[in-house]
């Protein structure tokens, strides 16, 4: 720890977000930037703690402690190389990520002022590129081939970890270019696409093989427009691919392992009278669909997803809900109301069901809040309505949860009438469904979402990691 008493001489800063009345009108990122100067300030609070809770928060196995002491005495190279060891993409992680670690900090226990762990990451791999120490390293091969179904953060891990290891790894996606919901679901108000460029072009000098607009299907289905479709695929996106298609049985004889990394491609519906009506769309539609028009694709005037002079109702609570309401104001919408059927959650800093150093399921507010939305609790969504086929509004009726007598999920009962909020464009923000797998061959294996069901970014980026070592040590 190269000053001990950081912690106490310098306050936590945070880089903060661009003014509200600048940053709404375009989609540029929304985070700004601290000096070189406040950033190794900022990493001189890090204690270096006996016990650090951030290394055993963080599903990688950062180690702040290491690389923040490195930051603060200057040695930015050197951080970057302690970074990279456990985080192969900190340019994703240290805009879009959470921050477990900052919330197992000692800081936030004792003033809840958590060293800038996301912030000083995401500085140190800018300076990283910014001063090339990124360099294309391209491993001598062990004439092994694996294959990786799905570009997104845990089929990219998994790829340039085994790459690294000597494999030939080629990566199959079902959309047009990588990232999956980096690219297809995150706005670039929060992750710019050219981040993710940047990286993919180092990991084609690296050697990976991406090859795209290629379905998974299952083999004992007719077609890749059959319903045993277990692709990559984003709920009634026009994109996917449709004429290339393969069959793990084929990827299976094919390569010497397989990497099955394909998300969570269903969204969970809404299905209640109305459902049907022109103006209801999956928040997915939206936000994917706004990326690529960012990346410069077009559509007809009938396909076009678009917010502009509409009053927005997203229903669900989650970041994903957050996302739609960004992208909502920055289409121009008149209002943005945002519902959720559970409760409001505490206002933190603390959460008494999950004490320090859990993750603390306190009220968040995003930049996207801040920007202008209406949010209520416990409202639960009866009906679509709407006139000429078109959305005119959502009956909606308050409810509150009380216990189950025979225990398990508690039972939800009305606790008012109901209402109508008015709403020509609603965005369904509920999560994703589990995927159910079927049974693979032995050389096949599994990460990320398509595993475990919708989580963290920077979670599928640790299964990519561990599914790696479980397919280099079969090979082995």
């Amino acid at each position: 720890m190269g000053n001990p008493r950081g912690f106490l001489e310098v306050e936590r800063k945070e880089a903060g977000y661009r003014p509200i009345h600048d940053r709404i009108h375009d989609f540029g990122e929304v985070e700004q930037t601290l000096n070189s100067n406040d950033r190794r300030l900022q990493a001189s609070r890090c204690m270096d703690c006996g016990v650090p809770f951030c290394h055993w928060a963080c599903p990688l196995g950062n180690k702040p402690p290491e690389w923040n002491d490195a930051l603060y005495r200057g040695d930015w190279q050197l951080a970057y190389e302690l970074l990279t060891e456990t985080n192969d993409f900190p340019e994703f992680t240290g805009r879009i990520c959470p921050a477990l670690c900052e919330k197992a900090c000692v800081l936030n226990l004792m003033e809840h002022e958590p060293t800038t762990n996301r912030e000083d990451e995401a500085a140190i791999i800018e300076h990283a590129f910014g001063e090339d120490y990124v360099k294309p390293h391209v491993p001598e091969r062990n004439g092994k081939k694996v294959a990786v179904v799905g570009a997104g953060p845990a089929g990219l891990t998994a790829a340039t970890r085994l790459n690294q290891k000597g494999y030939t790894v080629t990566v199959y996606d079902a959309r047009e270019d990588a990232g999956g919901l980096l690219r297809y679901g995150i706005p670039n108000f929060k992750l710019i696409k050219s981040i993710i460029d940047r990286r993919l072009n180092l990991l084609r000098e690296e050697g990976i093989i991406f090859e795209f607009g290629v379905k998974l299907v299952d083999s004992k289905k007719k077609s890749a427009d059959d319903k045993g479709e277990i692709a990559a695929n984003i709920q009634n996106d026009p994109t996917l691919g449709k004429d290339k298609t393969v069959t793990i049985d084929k990827l299976s004889a094919d390569y010497d392992a397989v990497v099955v990394a394909t998300g969570t491609p269903t969204a969970r519906d809404l299905k209640i009278p109305g459902r049907d009506l022109k103006g209801v769309y999956f928040a997915l539609e939206m936000l994917s669909q706004q990326n690529r028009k960012l990346a410069g694709q077009e559509f007809s005037r009938d396909e076009l997803v678009n917010a502009k002079g509409k009053n927005v109702l997203v229903i669900g609570g989650g970041d994903t809900g957050s996302d739609c309401i960004g992208t909502a104001h920055r289409q121009g919408a008149k209002s943005v109301t945002q519902i959720e059927i559970m409760p409001k959650p505490p206002v933190g800093p603390d959460d008494p069901k999950n004490p320090w150093p859990n993750w603390p399921r306190t009220l968040k507010t995003t930049s996207s809040h801040e920007e202008g939305c209406v949010r209520r609790w416990n409202i639960n969504s009866l009906e679509f309505l709407g006139k000429d086929g078109k959305l005119t509004g959502v009956k909606v009726q308050e409810i509150t949860w009380v216990p189950n007598p025979e225990g398990g999920r508690p039972l939800m009962k009305p606790a008012k009438d109901p209402e109508i909020i008015p709403a020509e464009m609603v965005l369904l923000a509920m999560g994703f469904l589990r995927p159910q797998q079927p049974q693979f061959p032995a050389n096949v294996f599994v990460a990320g979402d398509a595993a475990s069901g919708a989580s963290l970014v920077v979670r599928a980026m640790a299964s990519g990691k561990e599914v790696a070592e479980k397919v280099d040590k079969l090979l082995k």
